[in-house]
C-alpha cells in the first residue's frame, strides 16, 4: 500500500510506538489521525507533523470508554468518511500479582487494551468493508505467547489481542481489508512510568527503540502475515514455547516469579520500616527507636 494520501487512525499516539508511528506514516504523505487522552500531549505530536504537509486531526478519546470512542469515531467518518489503516495501539500494564492487584486493576487494563481495540474495530470496520479496502493493526506484544508472573492481567489482554486478530482474520478473508499483530519484546516507552514499576528495572539491554517499532507497524500495515514479531529472532522462542512448553514454562515461570518475589519482600521491608518510624518519639530524650 503507497501511504501517500491515506487515512491512518493511531490509538495511545501521544508518546511511545504511538507517537513515532504518526511520524512515520507522515513522512511518506499519510494523513493522520492522532487519539489519546491527552490533548496537550496530541497537539505537541501534531505540531511536529507540520513539516510533513500532511492533514493532522486531533481526537481526545478514552478507548477504554465505548460512548467516547463512539463519538471520536463519528468526528473521523464525518470528515474522512472512512479511514485506511486504523492502528490499535493504546495500552498500558500494572504490575503486581493477581492476589494484590484489585479487580479494578485488573478490569482497567482489560478495558483499554483489550476492550479498547474491540471498540475502534467494531466502530470503523464497517466503513472498510463498504469501500473493500483498508488495514487494521493491533499492536500487543511477546506477553500475547507468554503467561508471566506479575504481568498476568496484562498478558491475558494480549492474549486475548492475539486471539481476536486470528478469528477476525478469517472472517475478513477475501474481503479486501486485512489485520496483523504487532507483537514486539519490551519497548523503551513511558509504558513502565506506572508506579507499580517503581522498583523494576526500567530497560533490558535488548529493549527496543519505539522507532524500531513504529517501522514494524508501517510493515503490517502492508503485510498479509497475523502477527510480525519484534525482533524476528523471538519468534524462535515462541516456537519453542509452544512446542516445548514444559522445558521453556518452568525456566521463564522461575525468573520472572523471583522478581515478582523480590518486589513482594521489599514492600514488607519498606512497611515494617514505615510502622517503624511512624512509632519514633519526638521527645529528644528517648534514643530506644533511634539506634541506627
Amino acid at each position: 500500500m503507497d501511504f501517500k494520501n491515506k487515512i491512518v487512525l493511531i490509538t495511545g499516539a501521544s508518546s511511545g510506538i504511538g507517537r513515532e508511528s504518526a511520524i512515520e506514516f507522515a513522512k511518506l504523505g499519510a494523513n493522520v489521525v492522532l487519539v489519546s487522552r491527552r490533548k496537550d500531549k496530541l497537539e505537541q505530536v501534531a505540531n511536529e507533523l507540520k513539516k510533513f504537509n500532511v492533514t493532522t486531526m486531533i481526537c481526545q478519546c478514552d478507548v477504554s470508554d465505548k460512548n467516547q470512542v463512539k463519538e471520536m469515531s463519528k468526528m473521523v467518518l464525518e470528515k474522512f468518511n472512512s479511514v485506511d489503516i486504523l492502528v490499535n495501539n493504546a495500552g498500558f500494564a500494572i504490575y503486581g500479582s493477581v492476589s494484590e492487584l484489585s479487580i479494578d486493576e485488573i478490569e482497567s487494563q482489560m478495558k483499554t487494551n483489550y476492550f479498547g481495540m474491540i471498540y475502534c474495530i467494531k466502530n470503523f470496520l464497517p466503513s472498510m468493508l463498504v469501500k473493500k479496502s483498508g488495514h487494521i493493526v493491533n499492536v500487543a506484544s511477546v506477553a500475547a505467547s507468554f503467561g508471566l508472573p506479575g504481568i498476568a492481567s496484562y498478558c491475558a489482554s494480549k492474549f486475548a489481542m492475539l486471539g481476536f486478530s486470528e478469528g477476525l482474520k478469517h472472517e475478513l478473508k477475501n474481503s479486501g481489508v486485512g489485520i496483523t499483530v504487532v507483537s514486539p519484546i519490551m519497548v523503551r516507552t513511558d509504558f513502565f512510568e506506572h508506579p507499580s514499576f517503581e522498583k523494576m528495572p526500567k530497560f533490558s539491554p535488548t529493549s527496543l527503540s519505539s522507532k524500531t517499532v513504529a517501522k514494524a507497524i508501517l510493515k503490517a500495515a502492508n503485510s498479509p502475515r497475523l502477527e510480525i514479531i519484534v525482533p524476528s529472532v523471538v519468534r524462535g522462542a515462541v516456537w519453542m514455547k509452544n512446542t516445548f512448553p514444559y522445558f521453556v514454562n518452568p525456566i521463564l515461570g522461575k525468573s520472572f516469579k523471583k522478581q515478582l518475589d523480590s518486589m513482594k519482600n521489599a514492600k514488607i521491608y519498606s512497611s515494617k520500616s514505615s510502622s517503624a518510624d511512624s512509632l519514633e518519639p519526638t521527645s529528644s530524650n528517648s534514643n530506644d527507636f533511634n539506634s541506627n
